[in-house]
Order: C-alpha cells, then sequence, then structure tokens
C-alpha cells in the first residue's frame, strides 16, 4: 500500500467515524427528547450506529498493525541482508539530525 492510499484511507476512515458519531448523537439528543417505543428505537439505531463505527475502527487498527509488521519486517530483512548499508544510513542520519539540533 502506497503512503498517499494509506493516507486517502486514513482521510476516508476518520471522515466516516467523524460523520457516523454525529449521527448517532443526534439520533441520542432526539431520543432524549422522545418517549416511549420512538425513544427506544432511536436509541437502537444509535447504538447501531456506534456498533459500526467501533468495527470500522478496529479493522483499520488491525489494518495498520499488519503494515507495520510488514515494514518491521521489510527494514529487520534489509538489514540483516546489507548490515554495512544499514550502519552507514544509521551514521549519516545521527550525523544530519545532531547537526539539526546543534543548529538550534
Amino acid at each position: 500500500m502506497s503512503r498517499k492510499s494509506a493516507e486517502s484511507s486514513r482521510d476516508v476512515l476518520i471522515d466516516n467515524v467523524k460523520s457516523t458519531l454525529h449521527d448517532a448523537e443526534a439520533l441520542l439528543r432526539e431520543a432524549a427528547s422522545s418517549s416511549g417505543e420512538k425513544a427506544a428505537e432511536l436509541r437502537e439505531r444509535a447504538l447501531v450506529s456506534l456498533k459500526r463505527t467501533r468495527e470500522a475502527v478496529h479493522d483499520a487498527q488491525d489494518a495498520i498493525v499488519t503494515q507495520s509488521r510488514r515494514a518491521a519486517r521489510a527494514t529487520d530483512d534489509y538489514v540483516h541482508d546489507k548490515p554495512w548499508q544499514a550502519v552507514a544510513a544509521a551514521g549519516v542520519l545521527g550525523l544530519l539530525l545532531g547537526l539539526v539540533i546543534g543548529r538550534r
């Protein structure tokens, strides 16, 4: 998965979660002002909406964990296959970080 598609998926998920939570809040507010069977129906719809949101968040979390594990595995494989290049890259990164911190 590319970075742009991951960011796009993340943005879509965040928008969906916000929308669903907004809808659930509206349903609960309406249920609070209603009584009887209509209030129970509105509360049930809000709970279903919140359950869908929770499932979407869990799915996104699983996807992020899977992607993170793949990235960690790829990094581990690269370091084992090319240890000196990894040491050089870490040294250059450390030098650049030291220069940036030293300028402040």
